[in-house]
């Protein structure tokens, strides 16, 4: 919660307006403002999106970003009207609460590896009835853990949260967890520090969004031209990473992103967006029907939907108007 929120309301309300008053014309908030939910903290794989919405403000769009424990919390956030976009795979959320939330861009597709330390496991079958530790409830993390659980018969014991793949990583290392899900980063680092130590876990038939932006339909109606740009810039910004993953690094620094990153994650920065280039996880192209089909095959088969795939309502789930005007301006790819 920001300090200001925390204020009278009288008083915040006066410091608003004075706000208003010595603001020049032309300030950022002139093509709207965006407050972010983010239930994860800032890391190497969020870099991206960051810097798109660097970019957003330098074309005049107010952005606030707050960094929340959990997407669970984000999301109650996003439809509590605490905030204005989100960023999940709020299917369950929008189904079984019948939110008026749709997302609106695949920021990336779903790149993890379920790792499991091999002094205590070997393979799907050692897990049955142990725990496992994911990114937070509904997230994509878990979709997979659940899906991979079907599929080798098993069923875990218990499922905690800990968000964030680079909190992880070290909890595998430090040995407060046997066994996780972790993206190529927290693999690489995994395979470095404790070589033999740790195994991937096979993985097959997962292709589905892992993080899309969402918010309110009011929102996304009321603030049309701010959201608009926010999509350019985001794919702008993944088109440009595609055709050259070294500029992440350049990127970071001209914005001054992730200053206090330790040394051996800024080592990962290139490389994982080198490997996130190779696999297609990000999208050029931001999503579109096809990736909605496709996320709804996923996540019915992992239990975060209900129903027949083939009979779900894209627009039930998603408001496309905003990629498509981008698409329109920019090209597909």
């Amino acid at each position: 919660m920001s300090t200001s929120s925390r204020l009278p309301s009288c008083f915040a309300a006066v410091l608003l307006l004075a706000a208003a008053l010595v603001l020049p014309s032309g300030v950022a908030s002139a093509q709207g403002t965006i407050h972010i939910a983010f239930g994860d903290i800032a890391t190497v794989e969020s870099l991206h999106f960051q810097i798109a919405l660097e970019r957003a403000r330098e074309r005049g769009v107010d952005i606030e970003i707050t960094y929340f424990k959990s997407e669970d919390i984000a999301s109650q956030a996003v439809v509590g009207g605490q905030a204005d976009v989100g960023v999940g795979t709020p299917y369950a959320l929008v189904q079984k609460v019948r939110a008026p939330v749709r997302m609106f861009f695949q920021m990336s597709k779903l790149n993890f590896y379920p790792v499991v330390n091999t002094e205590f496991y070997q393979d799907w079958k050692d897990l049955d009835g142990e725990e496992v530790a994911v990114h937070s409830r509904g997230s994509g993390t878990e979709a997979i853990m659940k899906l991979m659980a079907q599929r080798n018969g098993i069923e875990f014991g218990n499922i905690s949260y800990v968000p964030g793949s680079e909190v992880r990583t070290g909890a595998l290392l430090q040995g407060n967890v046997r066994a996780s899900i972790v993206d190529s980063a927290g693999l690489r680092i995994l395979n470095e520090q404790a070589p033999g130590r740790f195994a991937a876990l096979p993985v097959e038939g997962v292709d589905a969004s892992d993080e899309a932006l969402y918010a309110n339909t009011e929102f996304l109606e009321r603030e049309a031209a701010a959201v608009d740009i926010l999509v350019e810039e985001l794919l702008k910004t993944i088109r440009e990473i595609n055709e050259n993953p070294q500029v992440v690094a350049e990127l970071r620094a001209k914005y001054n992103l992730l200053p206090d990153l330790p040394q051996e994650l800024e080592a990962e920065v290139v490389p994982y967006f080198e490997e996130a280039v190779a696999t297609g996880t990000l999208s050029v192209n931001g999503g579109g029907e096809d990736t909605v089909r496709d996320d709804f095959e996923f996540y019915a088969l992992a239990g975060q939907i209900e129903g027949d795939p083939s009979t779900l309502v894209v627009s039930d789930f998603w408001d496309l108007g905003p990629l498509q005007r981008a698409l329109d301006k920019l090209g597909r790819q």
